[in-house]
């Protein structure tokens, strides 16, 4: 619905930050959608997610880094009669961003990356031995499109 459109970035990343998780979705080999939840954090309106080297996901992302990933919080069922199920719906707040992965492979920028997701978990820095750093496939999601929904009476 248009009347609950956000558009104002800062509220948009405000509201993804706020998730616990984040859902990215892209296409596979077949054309068939393959979603997987994840770890997130966002620095400079890119979202940055790790993970293992090797794997599915891995493998359409190299071939389709094209992405779509969702947020969602602040979820509260509400109901103007207990009895009628029409009378029930969900406030929310929810966020898509549309971008394109990239690979980062430099030493220095998987560390940032990494203390970018772990500040949004822990809201500290680590340090990093050098085959951690090897071994963790680190990458960011470069938005192109930013849009979001609210539903908060």
């Amino acid at each position: 619905m248009k009347s609950r459109e956000v558009t104002h970035l800062p509220a948009l990343i405000e509201t993804a930050l706020k998730s616990d998780a984040c859902y990215i979705a892209m296409v596979d080999d077949d054309q068939m959608p393959y979603v997987v939840p994840m770890n997130f954090g966002i620095s400079n309106e890119s979202i940055y997610l790790h993970s293992a080297r090797t794997g599915k996901k891995i493998t359409i992302l190299r071939k389709r880094p094209q992405v779509c990933v969702c947020f969602s919080t602040d979820h509260q069922l509400r109901w103007q009669s207990e009895k009628v199920a029409c009378s029930y719906s969900m406030k929310y707040r929810s966020v898509l961003a549309h971008g394109r992965v990239e690979f980062i492979e430099d030493h220095d920028e998987k560390m940032k990356a990494l203390n970018t997701i772990m500040q949004h978990y822990t809201g500290r820095d680590f340090s990093y031995n050098l085959p951690a750093i090897n071994e963790v496939m680190v990458y960011r999601v470069v938005v192109r499109k930013w849009e979001g929904r609210s539903y908060r009476y």
